[in-house]
């Protein structure tokens, strides 16, 4: 009860000061509504500041100070902004916008270019929707010195959000990431500047479109099929339908057909409960679409476009959900395998992965001596070890939740352009009489057949927020002993950047930055992962099982799938 009537406390100050003449009528009026009925109403968006992390801010909507809204965007644009120009001390700034389906995006980006504007920072602002990664190819192509995103990525309708990039076409990474943390922590809206300077607000068309899907185009290692492959796309309602039915047309691709009630832009996003392409319901309508007209692939990307998701056809009518992680696996295939077959494999060529994506990604990697890099959760690391690695040639990476980047151009996941590469695998393999499938149990009886599965638990609101935090205390005290009847022998906590091998009690360092992340590596090489979200009210529990294929893909597929839900019970997930 005391612990209630502090936070309602610290929830009326900072409602009360939205009362007063730093807000617009609007708002003052709606706070003052919620300072009236008080309780959780008041205190959920009032009761702390909507945390800027490292990549930038994701939120519900609405007038609060843990909400999203033009005056918290105000703010993190006015912080980021007094950075950079303390940064790039001296120098004329540029920076670049572009914004997604959700509701009130492009009015948001519009208020954030306003307050760069004046700052006196030139800012290229998109005309209409544009997919994230082509943001990031935009900020190097335009010499820009940082970008932002208006997206909240897959999250539910009722959110919002910011990502950031800096000069490099990447997300934030230290020391920026905390450095902008610190001065937008250091602002009061009092201090965000709303005097836009229109002549330093510059519209971006569709130049940029053609130059970025001209870049994808260039990604090809092969023709093969692509007049034979038929394809079912839905942009569930987000971004991905500007960019990437013109990308499969210019890559060769002429088999497209549309899922027409998901191909308007709609941050209602109403035929989906998520637009996910993780969760098979997402994809549902494009699969019976597939299933019907007996289509080879399903393609559905998320609303800025960064995620993909797709469903193959069993060669018996029926489309199958294939994981991220074993997307991932096949894209990096088939690439590694084009270069070595056209003779055009870089001596200095890299893959690049995060800890809790398939190590199968990895084995490929190494039996066409080519180095896999492992880094964090999110891909701005990926990014980072393609910026600290210019000496090297990034050619594909990737990582469990259906995130995928195809050479360097872009500095983040790229649904477009992985899309697109997807495409050419699936095409691939049907001109050598393989179906996807068949495709994916070849890999898996030469590098070794692996299974993952992720659960995710929801966990909202303050509370929420508390027992996460308690589950990850609970598992960092009480690590598992044994899983499925192998002993745990090694042990890492990313939050202090070590592993420990149980069986000698040595511990050494991971060489990754902390992070709120454990794992557990089992005696017969199996491996558990936890982790809470970073920008969804959710834990995540990653499984990763391997054996060797026996006398049929399926039936290991099933034991495999059997030790996961024995893991499963035994963790009391």
């Amino acid at each position: 009860m005391a612990e209630h009537s502090s936070v309602l406390k610290i929830a009326q100050t900072n409602a009360s000061l939205w009362t007063t003449d730093i807000f617009d009528a609007e708002t003052r009026k709606e706070a003052q509504i919620l300072l009236d009925k008080k309780g959780d109403d008041l205190i959920e968006p009032f009761y702390k500041d909507l945390d800027f992390g490292t990549g930038g801010m994701r939120g519900i909507m609405g007038v609060g100070t843990n909400r999203i809204n033009p005056y918290t965007l105000g703010l993190a644009t006015q912080g980021l902004a007094d950075y950079a120009q303390s940064f790039f001390e001296g120098k004329s700034l540029k920076a670049a916008i572009a914004f997604d389906s959700r509701n009130n995006s492009k009015t948001f980006a519009r208020k954030v270019a306003e307050v760069l504007s004046a700052n006196g920072i030139h800012t290229y602002l998109f005309e209409d929707l544009r997919p994230t990664p082509e943001l990031s190819f935009s900020v190097r192509e335009l010499g820009c010195d940082f970008g932002i995103v208006l997206t909240a990525s897959h999250n539910p309708k009722e959110y919002n959000g910011y990502k950031v990039y800096w000069n490099d076409g990447g997300q934030l990474v230290p020391p920026h990431d905390k450095a902008v943390i610190e001065k937008v922590r250091a602002t009061g809206f009092e201090d965000i500047r709303w005097d836009a300077n229109e002549s330093l607000i510059e519209t971006v068309g569709t130049e940029l479109d053609e130059k970025y899907t001209d870049m994808i185009a260039s990604l090809s290692l092969s023709n093969a099929g692509k007049n034979n492959l038929n394809i079912v796309f839905t942009a569930l309602h987000g971004t991905s339908i500007v960019s990437v039915p013109p990308a499969l047309a210019k890559a060769g691709f002429t088999n497209v057909q549309l899922v027409e009630a998901q191909s308007t832009p709609d941050g209602n996003f109403p035929t989906v409960a998520s637009p996910n392409p993780e969760e098979s319901a997402a994809l549902a309508m494009a699969v019976s679409q597939a299933e019907a007209t007996g289509a080879d692939l399903v393609i559905g990307c998320d609303p800025d476009t960064d995620r993909v998701g797709i469903a193959v056809n069993d060669g018996k009518g029926n489309m199958e959900l294939l994981n991220g992680n074993d997307t991932a696996a096949l894209l990096v295939h088939y690439i590694l395998d084009a270069y070595k077959n056209n003779g055009t494999m870089p001596t200095n060529g890299f893959t690049a992965a995060t800890v809790v994506t398939t190590d199968l990604i990895a084995d490929i990697s190494a039996a066409y001596g080519v180095p896999c890099y492992r880094c964090l959760t999110g891909f701005k690391w990926i990014a980072d070890i393609i910026n600290h690695k210019q000496q090297e040639q990034f050619l594909v990476g990737g990582e469990e939740s259906y995130g995928y980047l195809i050479g360097d151009a872009v500095r983040d996941k790229d649904a477009v352009a992985s899309a697109v590469m997807i495409a050419e695998m699936a095409a691939n393999a049907k001109s050598q009489g393989r179906t996807v499938l068949q495709q994916l149990e070849a890999i898996h009886r030469e590098f070794g057949q692996y299974q993952e599965r992720l659960i995710s638990i929801t966990k909202k609101g303050r509370s929420g927020a508390q027992e996460i935090a308690d589950m990850m205390t609970a598992l960092r005290n009480n690590p598992p002993k044994t899983l499925a009847g192998s002993p745990v022998i090694i042990a890492i906590d990313h939050s202090n950047s070590t592993q420990t091998d149980l069986r000698t009690g040595v511990t050494s360092s991971t060489g990754l930055p902390a992070s709120n992340v454990l794992q557990f590596i089992t005696e017969a090489g199996d491996k558990v992962s936890a982790r809470p979200s970073g920008t969804e009210p959710k834990i995540k529990f990653y499984f990763s099982v391997r054996a060797t294929t026996g006398d049929s893909h399926a039936e290991t597929k099933a034991k495999l799938e059997a030790k996961i839900d024995t893991f499963i019970g035994e963790l009391n997930l």
